[in-house]
């Protein structure tokens, strides 16, 4: 009789759950190492409590990869439609929400439920308020030796790393990449991403509260480097938002590069220049009695109406009149490039993902070391992150599941795969 293989998953996360299942659905033997009193903890706060699962709207381009056409065949062998057949077959019933996916309860705590039932299900071990001392390979039994605080030894056939930042989880750490580290591999520079961005602007805390829609340029030693639009948050530190989180990462590796970022922000950003224009010259000529405060009025939000008059040096209660018309189109046209000085990034804490990581190219399309024999990666301590909407968690399902089929002894081909790995033997 074959002997079953054993295989240990170092991260009890989404992605970590995700190659568990999926191995242990091949028929291996699995335990599962989380450093947490509990598996999944990240994944109750995504998307807002609802779990953004994956996004219909799916391309390359939501994400940041040093190899895009890998990437892509990664994806292949494991789609968002292989997303909603693997969770529907666990039980996990998933609609569409403005392209993106949800489970159908809207709870993200309906999500985990289903992974740990499903972890039950297929009889993995889950050890929990696991702290991994020291991991090994014996080349010649080409076994891995997993030794934990406490100095209990364990032996595998395969590992699959999926123990990722501690984007988000203030007590976790990040000993996932020592880990890869001391197995030879690349970490490419670590930084924040899906973050909020910190200015020393004075006006910050003047404005701390406001949202509204707007256009964003993020600006790195004067050059574009990035255009979003949405709802920007201001906060008495700087601004949040999507259209900021979608950009943090870059401004995140031009910080630590000792370069100038700026975001400049554009309040009406539906209006072309020339109606824009023509509604400024319109607006004084009717209103050129009244206070700059009314001048105002009725345009944006009060708080940054104040903050447009003194960065221009007038004075809410002057006239538009006495202020003259160049000052006030000086003032409108800022309202349309609004500086802000970027000085940090939040930290990873306080952040949804972590850029960086294990570099793509020391990994094959089935998420195994090239380096080391029968080591696997999966999940955000790979040097992939996307932009929000479902595309981090749709890596963390797809690699942990090219993992988990590969780890079990699995062939899989490119160009897609609608199974969803379970073993009905």
């Amino acid at each position: 009789m074959k002997n079953k293989m054993k295989i240990a998953v170092i991260g009890g996360g989404a992605s970590g759950m995700t190659a568990a299942i999926t191995a242990a659905r091949q028929g291996a033997g699995v335990v599962l190492f989380e450093k947490n009193d509990r598996v999944g903890k990240k994944l109750l706060a995504t998307g807002n409590g609802k779990c953004n699962l994956s996004n219909i709207d799916f391309s390359m381009d939501q994400y940041y990869c040093r190899d895009k056409e890998k990437l892509h065949k990664i994806f292949d062998r494991f789609s968002p439609r292989d997303t909603v057949s693997f969770f529907e077959s666990m039980g996990l019933m998933v609609k569409e929400k403005n392209k993106g996916l949800y489970p159908y309860s809207e709870q993200a705590s309906a999500v985990l439920d289903i992974l740990r039932m499903e972890l039950t299900h297929n009889k993995v071990q889950i050890i929990t308020g696991a702290e991994i001392d020291k991991v090994i390979r014996q080349e010649d039994k080409s076994v891995f030796e997993i030794t934990d605080k406490t100095g209990k030894n364990y032996v595998f056939d395969r590992l699959i790393l999926a123990a990722g930042s501690g984007a988000g989880l203030k007590a976790a750490g990040q000993s996932g990449y020592g880990i890869a580290r001391k197995f030879g591999h690349r970490v490419t520079p670590l930084v924040p991403g899906l973050a909020a961005l910190r200015s020393d602007e004075k006006f910050c805390k003047a404005l701390g509260g406001v949202r509204c829609n707007a256009k964003l340029t993020l600006m790195v030693d004067g050059t574009v480097k990035a255009e979003e639009s949405g709802e920007v948050q201001f906060t008495e530190y700087g601004i949040s938002g999507i259209p900021v989180f979608q950009f943090s990462r870059q401004a995140a590796y031009a910080l630590k590069d000792k370069k100038a970022v700026n975001v400049f922000i554009d309040f009406f950003r539906d209006q072309t220049e020339q109606s824009f224009a023509f509604f400024v010259r319109l607006r004084y000529e009717s209103s050129k009695k009244k206070t700059l405060e009314e001048f105002l009025t009725g345009t944006l939000n009060k708080k940054i109406n104040m903050v447009l008059i003194k960065r221009n040096g007038l004075k809410p209660g002057m006239t538009a009149e006495e202020a003259g018309y160049e000052k006030i189109l000086q003032l409108m046209q800022m309202s349309r490039r609004f500086p802000i000085h970027i000085y940090d990034v939040n930290t990873l804490d306080n952040a949804q993902v972590c850029a960086g990581g294990v570099d793509i190219g020391e990994v094959d399309l089935s998420m195994e070391s090239l380096l080391v024999p029968g080591l696997y990666f999966a999940g955000e301590i790979v040097d992939v992150d996307g932009k929000c909407g479902g595309y981090n968690l749709q890596w963390a399902w797809s690699s942990g599941y090219v993992a988990g089929m590969s780890a079990a002894g699995c062939k899989m081909e490119d160009g897609g795969n609608e199974e969803t790995g379970r073993n009905e033997a």
